[in-house]
C-alpha cells in the first residue's frame, strides 16, 4: 500500500514537475531574505537549534531571517514534501535522508548544492572543505543523478558495537574482538559463562541481533562487502561479503551463542543488566545505554568498530542531511546557503554535537571537545573512527529494500539457505530500484 502511494504521489509529481537549470550565484544579493527550515527536531536538539538560529538571525551581515520549524518525524515531513515538491509552499531548507532526497529528484525537486559549494564568493574554500570527514559530503553525492550533491551534512551517526568491559575481563579478553573469530570465541563463552554481576532474569547471551539492513550492511562492509556499487546504479545484496557475514551470523545462530531482538531496545535492557555481552546499534543511542547500565548492573562500558575481515575498520556512518528544494529565487538559495556554512562551522558544529549527541560533521571541531570525550570515552573512542566512513545506498525504493533486508535476515537466521536468499532477496531489490526509477523516463 505505501509503494502504491509512492508511487501515485510520484506520477503526479511528474505532471507538475519543474526543472530548475543551474544558477550563477556570483553577482546575487541574498541581503533581507526569509527562509524556512523544515526539521524533525524535537526536546533538547530542538531547544539548542533554536539557539543557533537566534544567534544566526542576530548575527549575520545580510539581515537575513531563517524560520525553524518543526514538521513532524522524517515520515511526515517525507509525506508533506511529495505533495508539496513543486509548488510554492516547499521549505527552503528540508530534512532528508539521502533515499528521500533521491526520490525528491526523480522529478527534479531539489537543486544540486555543487555550484554554491564551488562558488568563488559564497563556496567553501579548500581548508573548509577539506576539514570536513571524508565522505561526509560525498555521502549525499547521488550517483543516479550524474553525481548531484543533493544534501548537505549538519551532523552524523555511526554504528558501533557496544561491548561490556568488565564482562570481557572475567572472560579472559584484553579488550574487544577486532576479528570475527575472537568476536564467536567470546561471545560463545558468554554462553557458558554468565556476567558476575547480572541483574534482572534471564539466559546470557553473547549477542542480540537486531533484524535491520543498517545490521546487514554494517556487516557487510566488516566483511569487505557492499550492497551497492556506485559504478553500475545496482545492489549488490549477494556480494561475498554479505554472504560471509551472513553465514557468520547464522552459525553463532546455530550454536546458540547469539538470537534475534524481540523487543524493540530488548538488546539494549538486557545488555544493561548484564545479560548481553554485545549488541551492535547507532551511536546516537550512548545516552539511552549509559542510562540502561546505570539502572542495571552498574559496569564499565565502551564501544569499538564492528570485528573485521579487513585490514582497517569499515564504519557504517548514517544520517539525515539538509537539501534545498527547486523553486525559490537565486538570492533564497544563497541565503539558505549561508546559514548552512554556519550550522556546518565549527564553533556550532561544537555546540551542536554536545547538544544533540551526533558527531560534527568536520574533524577541527575536535580541538575544542576535550573536555567532553574526557566525560564520555565512548564518544571520544567512536568520534576516532568517523575516518573509515562508509554509507548505505543514497537511491529512491531504500525504505522498501530496507524491509525485504529485515525479512530476509530473519530468514537466514532460521536456517533459509544463505546465497539463495540474499540472490533472491538482490533480484528483488533491483526490481525495486528499476521501477523507482522508471518515472525518470
Amino acid at each position: 500500500m505505501q509503494r502504491l502511494a509512492l508511487r501515485l504521489a510520484i506520477v503526479t509529481l511528474l505532471l507538475a514537475g519543474t526543472v530548475t537549470a543551474q544558477r550563477d550565484y556570483e553577482n546575487v544579493d541574498p541581503s533581507g531574505q526569509t527562509v524556512t527550515f523544515w526539521h524533525q527536531h524535537t526536546g533538547i536538539r530542538q531547544e539548542m537549534l533554536r539557539e543557533i538560529v537566534q544567534d544566526f538571525n542576530a548575527g549575520n551581515s545580510y539581515g537575513i531571517t531563517l524560520i525553524e520549524e518543526n514538521q513532524g518525524n522524517y515520515e511526515d515531513i517525507f509525506n508533506k514534501m511529495l505533495v508539496l515538491l513543486g509548488t510554492a509552499d516547499v521549505p527552503n531548507l528540508v530534512v532528508a535522508y539521502q533515499n528521500q532526497a533521491a526520490t525528491y529528484q526523480i522529478v527534479d525537486g531539489l537543486i544540486d548544492l555543487w555550484p554554491l559549494v564551488r562558488s568563488a564568493r559564497w563556496g567553501l574554500d579548500e581548508a573548509d572543505r577539506s576539514d570536513f570527514f571524508e565522505g561526509f559530503i560525498q555521502s549525499d553525492v547521488n550517483p543516479t543523478f550524474g553525481g548531484a550533491l543533493l544534501g548537505f551534512p549538519p551532523n552524523r551517526s555511526m554504528e558501533v558495537m557496544y561491548y561490556n568491559s568488565d564482562w570481557l575481563e572475567e572472560l579472559g579478553f584484553d579488550g574487544p574482538p577486532e576479528s570475527p573469530e575472537a568476536f564467536a570465541e567470546a561471545a560463545c563463552a558468554a554462553l557458558e559463562r554468565p556476567f558476575a554481576g547480572a541483574t534482572g532474569g534471564g539466559r546470557s547471551l553473547g549477542y542480540e541481533v537486531s533484524l535491520d539492513a543498517s545490521r546487514f550492511a554494517s556487516w557487510t562492509f566488516a566483511f569487505g562487502g557492499d550492497i551497492f556499487d556506485a559504478e553500475t546504479g545496482r545492489y549488490t545484496l549477494d556480494d561475498d561479503g554479505a554472504i560471509a557475514a551472513m553465514t557468520f551470523l547464522q552459525d553463532l545462530q546455530d550454536r546458540g551463542c547469539i538470537d534475534i531482538v524481540t523487543e524493540r531496545f530488548g538488546d539494549q535492557t538486557n545488555f544493561g543488566q548484564g545479560r548481553t555481552l554485545f549488541t551492535i546499534g547507532s551511536s546516537s543511542g550512548f545516552p539511552f545505554y549509559r542510562e540502561a547500565v546505570e539502572a542495571g548492573a552498574t559496569f564499565d562500558w565502551s564501544v569499538d568498530a564492528l570485528p573485521h575481515t579487513t585490514a582497517e575498520p569499515v564504519m557504517n556512518i548514517y544520517g539525515a542531511s539538509v537539501s534545498m528544494p527547486a523553486g525559490a529565487s537565486a538570492e533564497q538559495e544563497v541565503a539558505t546557503w549561508i546559514f548552512l556554512q554556519y550550522y556546518t562551522s565549527p564553533e556550532v558544529q561544537n555546540r551542536w554535537a554536545r547538544a544533540a549527541n551526533y558527531f560534527p560533521v568536520r574533524e577541527s571541531v575536535a580541538d575544542g571537545m576535550a573536555d567532553y570525550f574526557e566525560a564520555d570515552p565512548a564518544y571520544e573512542r567512536a568520534f576516532s573512527l568517523l575516518r573509515f566512513a562508509r554509507s548505505e545506498p543514497p537511491v529512491p525504493g531504500y525504505d522498501f529494500v530496507r524491509s525485504l533486508i529485515a525479512g530476509e535476515m530473519a530468514a537466514i537466521l532460521d536456517g533459509a539457505d544463505v546465497r539463495a536468499t540474499l540472490t533472491a532477496a538482490n533480484e528483488e531489490a533491483n526490481a525495486i530500484l528499476d521501477e523507482q526509477l522508471a518515472g525518470m523516463d
